[in-house]
């Protein structure tokens, strides 16, 4: 890889993150549109890593409140919160590490990943319009935070995006815009934790994995990802998810037109 790739997929994994566009479905497509090697499941989970700095930077303080309050008082607002954060991990982590393999194989057909683009657009644009918007994330309940959670497990197959199927299932629950992202957000912490922490054995045995290219994509990743989490806690507040389905329908035809011309081909 070189580092105009590196920081190609580094812009890619920063704004699909926390955009509701499927970070996974770019790092598999753009490779693939561009006839670039496949880097592997590692790389991605050091971009992964660099979106979860921005993510622990930007939450800083919320997230030194809810470690403080879910261990000194869980019975409160906020203490309740990191607790039901905890439980709604739970379900994404067990998946991930069951089908690890799946999301680096299987899941990773194009023709799939443009079918969950707009799968997931359609039922986004819904839970958008028909969402009654009331819950705000400090007033989440335990089974809604659950269901949020479980909703994330869907994100193994690219496409779906773990930010638009925890968002879409949070405004099908009836949260705000904001509520939804904002746990959302929140939600992304531990779960890329755990998928960063179950690839540290393989590269600490091969260190040559961190090279320039490694460390670039990673750091790009990290400055993207903090801006598409301030541009979209400000967009949400004034406007909807409309944009973000049409560019997920968009990117799903022409991955189809591509895969089209390729078989005929």
């Amino acid at each position: 890889m070189d580092i105009a790739q590196a920081v190609i997929l580094g812009l890619v994994q920063g704004l699909g993150e926390f955009l509701p566009i499927s970070s996974s479905a770019h790092l598999a497509l753009v490779p693939w549109l561009m006839n670039w090697a496949y880097f592997g499941l590692t790389f991605d989970i050091a971009l992964h890593f660099g979106t979860l700095i921005a993510v622990v930077i930007y939450f800083w303080k919320d997230w030194l409140k809810l470690l403080h309050q879910g261990f000194t008082k869980p019975r409160e607002r906020e203490g309740k919160l990191f607790w039901y954060l905890a439980l709604a991990t739970i379900p994404g982590a067990l998946i991930g590490f069951m089908l690890e393999d799946a999301a680096e194989t299987i899941f990773r057909q194009p023709v799939l990943i443009a079918c969950m683009l707009m799968v997931l657009g359609v039922l986004l644009y819904v839970a958008d319009r028909k969402g009654k918007k009331q819950i705000e994330v400090e007033n989440i309940s335990l089974r809604t935070s659950f269901l949020i959670g479980l909703s994330q497990a869907l994100a193994i197959i690219p496409g779906v995006s773990r930010s638009g199927v925890t968002m879409t299932m949070a405004l099908v629950l009836g949260m705000t815009r904001e509520g939804a992202a904002r746990f959302s957000f929140l939600l992304s912490a531990p779960i890329i934790f755990g998928a960063v922490l179950i690839k540290v054995p393989k590269i600490v045995a091969n260190p040559a994995m961190i090279d320039v290219s490694f460390v670039t994509g990673m750091v790009v990743a990290c400055i993207l990802g903090l801006a598409s989490i301030g541009f979209l806690l400000r967009y949400i507040q004034t406007r909807t998810f409309l944009p973000f389905v049409l560019y997920r329908f968009a990117l799903g035809i022409l991955v189809f037109g591509v895969a089209i011309y390729r078989w005929a081909a």
